[in-house]
């Protein structure tokens, strides 16, 4: 991958010295994995900071023999870096919920360029601070009905990973159970949910493809309360 190519795939090396990015790209190593297998496992140490390059991820805690998604990540995002920092063992699990192309930046070289680099470093923390905004909206989202909670996971998956092809954007096709469990409500209820957005023609799943389509990002985003 080229230095500008990196850039503009991942945000968080947006302001970063070229020579930095060229840099991290040389000792970046390459991981491929199917669908279903884990990535990184809870309490296991952090060595390293995973970069997604294409594919479609889930972070997890698990309690017993119970799993419950946290988040889903996409193409452009990166984990890894909370365990990193602080030298603790990992408090999640990721999974690859689709095959998923990585790359992998060692614990010592990645502290070591946030040092070097201070541009990189105030963006780190104004993408960590912006982790935390969206916890809030979150909890915020509590006690709003489970459709305007679902709109906001939609929507803010779109925004964030979303591939915009014609009049739609296309985001991967996630298991109702994962998508339930990061919005917060039931499964049956997400089924309804989505069951009647389709109806709308708001969106479209596209079980061959393992896509959803969003066909109406204004009247999601409406739905949310985000206009």
């Amino acid at each position: 991958m080229q230095t500008e190519d990196f850039s503009e795939l991942f945000p968080l090396f947006n302001a970063a010295n070229p020579e930095t990015v060229e840099w991290l790209l040389s000792v970046a190593v390459e991981h491929e994995y199917p669908a279903g297998r884990a990535v990184l496992m809870e309490d296991s140490w952090g060595n390293a900071v995973y970069f997604v390059v294409s594919g479609w991820v889930k972070v997890r805690r698990t309690a017993g023999e119970e799993a419950a998604t946290l988040a889903i990540l996409g193409r452009g995002d990166f984990f890894g870096e909370m365990a990193v920092l602080d030298e603790s063992p990992r408090s999640t699990d990721v999974v690859a919920l689709s095959e998923v192309n990585l790359l992998s930046i060692s614990a010592q070289r990645f502290i070591q360029t946030l040092f070097k680099d201070p541009q990189l470093h105030h963006r780190m923390l104004q993408l960590m601070v912006r982790r935390l905004r969206q916890t809030n909206i979150r909890i915020q989202l509590r006690q709003q009905p489970p459709a305007v909670k679902l709109a906001n996971t939609l929507v803010s998956l779109g925004e964030n990973y979303g591939q915009v092809n014609g009049n739609s954007t296309e985001i991967y096709n996630i298991p109702f159970k994962d998508l339930a469990q990061v919005t917060g409500i039931g499964v049956e209820e997400t089924i309804k949910i989505m069951e009647k957005l389709h109806s709308k023609g708001w969106l479209r799943i596209d079980p061959p493809h393992q896509t959803i389509h969003l066909l109406n990002m204004k009247q999601l985003n409406h739905l949310a309360g985000k206009v």
